[in-house]
């Protein structure tokens, strides 16, 4: 399956900007810019959470925003802004992210609250 949106204005929802996101089974898209094209690419096994955010304004155009959290280092929080159908691509990304981190077997051991990991606790508990 792929989603192939254009990012669109605040005025009155139309897509007059050079930005087009492309979701794709594995990887997300972001092509934007006019006279210096800028093209990045994520592998969805990278992206760990999804939130979706609809200003007023958004929600009364039929719009929203994705949130995309990544492990990639050249954007760790990667935007898909102002685009219609935003919570199916959404729960699209969540879903087939998780599918791709076990058809590549990665498994994500990220610590936000800095506690360790089972394999540091591991190492610990054999020093000992």
């Amino acid at each position: 399956m792929t989603y192939k949106e254009k990012k669109r204005s605040m005025f009155l929802g139309l897509p007059w900007t050079f930005t087009t996101y492309t979701v794709t089974d594995e990887i997300i898209t972001v092509d934007s810019g006019l006279l210096r094209k800028e093209e990045n690419d994520c592998y969805l096994y990278k992206v760990i959470d999804v939130r979706l955010e609809n200003t007023l304004l958004e929600r009364i155009l039929g719009l929203g925003t994705i949130h995309c959290f990544t492990g990639d280092v050249t954007d760790p929080d990667l935007k898909i802004q102002h685009i219609k159908h935003a919570k199916e691509i959404k729960d699209y990304i969540l879903k087939q992210s998780e599918v791709e981190r076990i058809k590549r077997k990665t498994l994500n051991t990220q610590h936000l609250d800095g506690s360790p990991g089972i394999s540091q606790m591991a190492q610990t508990d054999s020093c000992r």
